[in-house]
């Protein structure tokens, strides 16, 4: 699941056929509501256009916004071009938890335990044996990215994707509402010609 640091009501999502490290399954980095750092290359405008797009065809078939699955393909690539690299911050830093010992090695492993990470970022955790129970992951921001508890994941989304995620939903929004109000006129000159045919001749004559 992927929610802004606000106080929204979340889940843990569990997932499957990925790999472990230090006992704990790594999110799905391809999933819609898993976010990491991926530059496409798009610029802004034709992400606008592509965004107008979605919007005019979702309206058409009668869904909105998460209701679409191009929706959702679209704004991960939209907000991923400024997401923190959450798939290295959570391998590495799970990778570094497992270098730390096992509970038993008192002198290295603390019950609460942070590692701040060489390249950016640090990981809160707790363990048993040699198995991550608990873990917070924070970007080079001090922002946290995503937490791992009762074998599931949440996924926090950072100021930045955020800001991002509001853009694209107001382009969208506005494109997906004049679409809506350009329908509503178009069935009204319908019903309006069927109710008076002749005045729909005399616009033809």
């Amino acid at each position: 699941m992927y929610v802004t640091n606000n106080n929204y009501a979340t889940q843990n999502r569990v997932f499957s056929g990925t790999a472990k490290i230090a006992g704990v399954r790594l999110p799905d980095f391809t999933d819609v509501h898993v976010n990491t750092k991926k530059q496409s290359g798009t610029s802004d405008s034709e992400y606008e256009q592509a965004i107008i797009a979605q919007a005019i065809k979702d309206q058409q078939a009668g869904k909105f916004q998460n209701e679409s699955a191009g929706f959702n393909k679209l704004a991960k690539s939209y907000v991923s071009e400024v997401s923190p690299d959450r798939n290295r911050i959570i391998t590495q830093g799970l990778k570094e938890a497992l270098k730390k010992g096992s509970k038993n090695d008192l002198d290295i492993l603390k019950p609460i335990d942070w590692i701040a990470l060489l390249f950016e970022g640090k990981i809160k955790y707790q363990k048993e044996s040699d198995c991550v129970e608990y873990a917070e992951f924070y970007d080079g921001n001090g922002e946290m990215v995503a937490s791992y508890s009762n074998g599931g994941w949440t996924m926090f989304g950072t100021k930045a994707e955020t800001g991002r995620q509001m853009e694209m939903c107001s382009i969208y929004n506005a494109a997906w509402g004049a679409a809506a109000r350009a329908g509503h006129q178009e069935n009204d000159g319908l019903a309006e010609s069927n109710a008076n045919p002749n005045n729909a001749l005399d616009r033809l004559v």
